[in-house]
């Protein structure tokens, strides 16, 4: 999903808004979307007057600005990789729009990244209200932002912007609530600090907000050593006390893999469940684990050198689930890892070749080595959506507990009464 190419600092927006179109439904009407410029360019305004940025650095970014003729994924990619802030502007189309979502989680990825180096959370989302959104309505994305709507005026909250600049009576309010929201914009950028990014291709990307209310589970199985297990010759740097711990990234990331992969997979609405290998019932003994919904398995390929792990993993490869897939980190930036590259991958081809062979390209690609943090956020995406797609597929169908009941039936000829006539 990444895109190749270098941006120029002072090219990069200090903020993203980001909106949803409004259809014109009649070549005739003005622009639908003319308030949404005018917000805009308010907010440009104060913005610029809040901050010691120079006349010609950009402030903000609107697709609007795009020029006829300029390629129009390049520029809303770049900007962006680059934006200190982003701004979504909330409204029931926001967030039934698949381009929002895209935009959402393009953003969300650097912050994403940049905890796993850091270890320290990085937040630079400021919500707008265009217009009010019933709770029971917002996609987890939305939902996990601690924000206080009402700070902002209570006209602000009840109204959303686009009352507050359509209606004369609330201009005050629309000019109070567009500076604050400015000032948050500005202490936001400088306090959070978020790295720049790569440009992603739209294309491939999936939105933030998954189906309505709908957030879908993830289980994430990993097989990992912890630190009082481990092969000889084997750092402990990379270990813990519990394989959800395994940190193969390390020192490049300062957090577990498994926890990334979570946050990762929570950016595209799916909530993940962690889970040792080690810990679950060996299908060699005839048990194998009720799994409902889509399922990864992290794979160590130093557990090869194990001769315990190497047996229990090849025995679930011999029962595995045909929707789990199979993801095998592996920082070749590690000695340790690179002098011992070419015997463990042969020896987890061997043990597991159902899981590191079958599937589509995606599965194969996941399964033979993913080097970073960057290419764990490249290649999860598709990897989760085809194994949700495989569960659907083949994952059976189990009935409700307790007693079967007979089904009712309406025979031909039955009589209908009138309460049921009238329900219909």
């Amino acid at each position: 999903m990444l895109i190749s190419g270098q941006r120029r600092a002072d090219a990069a927006p200090y903020f993203f808004l980001s909106y949803a179109h409004t259809p014109r439904s009649d070549s005739s009407v003005p622009d639908p979307d003319l308030w949404v410029g005018q917000l805009y360019k308010d907010l440009c305004a104060h913005v610029l007057a809040l901050t010691d940025l120079g006349a010609d650095a950009t402030v903000g970014f609107m697709d609007r600005d795009i020029r006829s003729g300029e390629g129009w994924s390049e520029r809303l990619s770049d900007s962006l990789a680059g934006c200190r802030v982003f701004v979504p502007l909330f409204s029931p189309r926001y967030f039934a729009s698949s381009m929002c979502g895209k935009e959402w989680y393009a953003f969300s990825q650097r912050a994403i990244q940049q905890h796993a180096r850091s270890n320290r959370a990085a937040e630079a989302i400021v919500p707008a209200l265009w217009v009010p959104v019933e709770p029971q309505r917002l996609p987890m994305a939305a939902e996990r932002l601690q924000f206080n709507h009402t700070a902002l005026g209570a006209a602000y909250a009840t109204e959303g912007l686009y009352g507050l600049i359509k209606l004369s009576m609330f201009r005050g309010d629309y000019e109070l609530a567009v500076y604050e929201l400015a000032k948050r914009i500005v202490k936001v950028a400088e306090n959070s600090g978020v790295e720049p990014g790569q440009p992603v291709d739209y294309r491939r990307i999936p939105s933030a907000f998954g189906t309505p209310r709908g957030t879908r589970s993830l289980r994430i199985a990993v097989a990992a050593g912890t630190r009082d297990r481990l092969p000889a010759g084997r750092s402990a740097d990379f270990y813990g006390q519990h394989a959800t711990d395994w940190n193969p990234f390390h020192p490049t990331s300062a957090r577990p893999l498994p926890a990334v992969a979570a946050d990762l997979a929570r950016s595209f609405d799916y909530e993940s469940t962690l889970v040792s290998l080690a810990e679950e019932p060996d299908p060699g003994n005839g048990h194998t684990p009720v799994v409902e919904g889509p399922e990864i398995m992290l794979v160590d390929r130093w557990t090869m050198d194990d001769p315990a792990w190497r047996r229990r993993l090849g025995r679930f490869d011999a029962a595995r689930r045909p929707w789990t897939g199979v993801v095998v980190p592996w920082n070749r930036d590690d000695p340790e890892s690179l002098d011992a590259e070419d015997r463990l991958a042969s020896g987890l081809l061997e043990t597991m070749p159902r899981g590191t062979g079958e599937g589509p390209p995606v599965c194969r690609s996941a399964a033979h080595g993913v080097h970073s943090i960057e290419a764990l956020t490249d290649i999860l995406p598709e990897l989760v959506e085809w194994s949700a797609a495989q569960y659907v597929k083949h994952a059976p169908a189990y009935p409700p507990d307790g007693p079967r009941t007979e089904r009712f039936r309406l025979l031909a000829g039955d009589p209908v009464d009138d309460d049921q006539e009238d329900s219909r």
